[in-house]
């Protein structure tokens, strides 16, 4: 039997229902107040990002010891340093004298860093290199030792991709990651001398909720109808643009994946006439070289669909056209800061180079036809779920997620263009932050999830995300 949906809560996730799942009605439903309460807000800082594994950069971002970049996560200014013996560390930008912020450069290569205030000096390895008049202070070793940068509790790295997280009661990376795992192992066989992050990065703001993105990547029902402009263009180069085959998994422990095929064309796997005869050549030629490599099963894994995949709660990875690395940053409830990055083949032709940046630029770039589209979508959201806020009738106060409920309970496989990754996220979001749900009638046991991952037999498949 359904249960009452309380009223509307008035203050975080404790007060009343943020999510109302009814299987007997097929209905799914979040409250708005998810995406403007400041309380919501501040439980999501505390729960999610200062309590689980957070994405911070690419090992390729620092390739040579010394280099360094910095940035904010989780509203802490960080440093992502390759130190001189070539150890990726991750370092509180703060000063352990007073606080300061230590580099105030976005970028750079450095033995040492110096506060500006006090001119306390570190070696890249985080040790108390200098300190000016050291005669005022103990001559001990365990003060020296003592004043060393502060390392984040928890750092790993997964085919490159550099995790941390603010506590050491998180679950080992691999368990967090779950079936993502092997999903990011599929981008990093991509090329036969590895892959890297190219120099620069993408950074905008968008003044909407960081879960309006996530919902927007893992939502395939708006594609047609928002980039219509896109497709329109795709039709007119001749490639057949269409939403059959194309499938949404449930990765558990708040990951989600799209798998779409007829989408659009991709750099070296799937040609299309706008990439050219040279690259019709070379994507043939591709395809050889990864199933000498690879295999013919996990070449054609790899190669024959585009994919985007969620990483909870702050990873997107769009490998479409071209591959792009894009994170989120939470910093208010009504704005969120975005950085991109394009990963790309080590050593490929400066011709296809160029290809793959002029194509990505023009769908997934912040110029390009689909980028746009999307940040106007959730930033038209954002500006209207401020209407229904306390308007009198707590029923108008819900946005709708049920398309695709009914296959769902069926146990059919999840479609692009449902919104059942959507589900399968809030329910996670739910439980990080504590957050009150009612569910009418019986759930059904689950959708179907990818199949084992040939990449890690043998190996130890991790365990689904908790």
């Amino acid at each position: 039997m359904t249960q009452q949906t309380p009223e509307r809560p008035n203050g975080g996730p404790g007060a009343g229902a943020m999510i109302d799942e009814d299987w007997e009605a097929l209905r799914f439903r979040v409250h708005r107040s998810a995406y403007r309460d400041p309380e919501v807000f501040s439980e999501e800082v505390a729960r999610i990002w200062g309590q689980t594994w957070l994405y911070l950069g690419h090992e390729t971002e620092v390739p040579n010891p010394g280099d360094f970049k910095t940035r904010n996560l989780g509203g802490r200014p960080l440093i992502l340093v390759r130190d001189s013996d070539g150890q990726v560390r991750v370092f509180f930008n703060a000063c352990t004298h007073r606080g300061t912020v230590l580099c105030r450069h976005s970028e750079g290569n450095a033995k040492f860093f110096q506060c500006f205030y006090h001119a306390w000096a570190f070696s890249n390895a985080g040790d108390l290199a200098a300190l000016p008049g050291d005669d005022a202070y103990p001559d001990d070793p365990a003060f020296r030792a003592s004043m060393a940068l502060r390392q984040v509790p928890r750092l790993d790295i997964h085919e490159g991709f550099v995790f941390i997280a603010f506590t050491e009661d998180v679950p080992d990376l691999l368990t967090h990651l779950g079936p993502a795992a092997h999903y990011m192992s599929l981008t990093a066989k991509i090329g036969d001398r590895g892959m890297t992050t190219l120099p620069g990065v993408q950074s905008y703001s968008v003044k909407g909720n960081w879960k309006l993105a996530v919902e927007n990547a893992m939502d395939g029902y708006h594609f047609a109808p928002t980039h219509n402009t896109f497709v329109g263009y795709l039709r007119e180069t001749g490639f057949a643009v269409t939403d059959d085959d194309q499938y949404a998994y449930d990765l558990g422990g708040g990951h989600g994946l799209l798998v779409l095929t007829g989408h659009n064309g991709r750099i070296g796997m799937v040609w299309e006439p706008r990439f050219g005869e040279e690259e019709k050549t070379r994507t043939t030629a591709k395809r050889r070289e990864m199933q000498a490599r690879l295999g013919d099963d996990l070449a054609a894994e790899i190669a024959d669909a585009s994919r985007i995949l969620f990483v909870f709660p702050n990873l997107l990875l769009f490998d479409l056209e071209a591959l792009t690395i894009r994170q989120l940053e939470p910093v208010a409830p009504d704005r969120t800061d975005v950085r991109a990055w394009q990963f790309v083949e080590v050593g490929e032709p400066e011709s296809v180079r160029a290809l793959r940046i002029k194509t990505m630029v023009s769908f997934v770039g912040p110029g390009g036809l689909a980028t746009p589209d999307d940040i106007e979508a959730y930033e038209a959201v954002q500006r209207g779920i401020v209407a229904t806020a306390d308007a009198g009738d707590p029923a108008h106060d819900w946005s709708d997620m049920s398309r695709g409920m009914g296959n769902e309970k069926q146990g059919n496989q999840g479609r692009s263009i449902d919104e059942g990754a959507m589900r399968s996220f809030w329910r996670h979001w739910a439980h990080r932050v504590q957050a009150t749900t009612t569910v009418g009638g019986t759930p059904p046991a689950g959708p179907a999830k990818p199949g084992p991952s040939p990449l890690l037999a043998g190996t130890g498949s991790p365990q689904e995300g908790a």
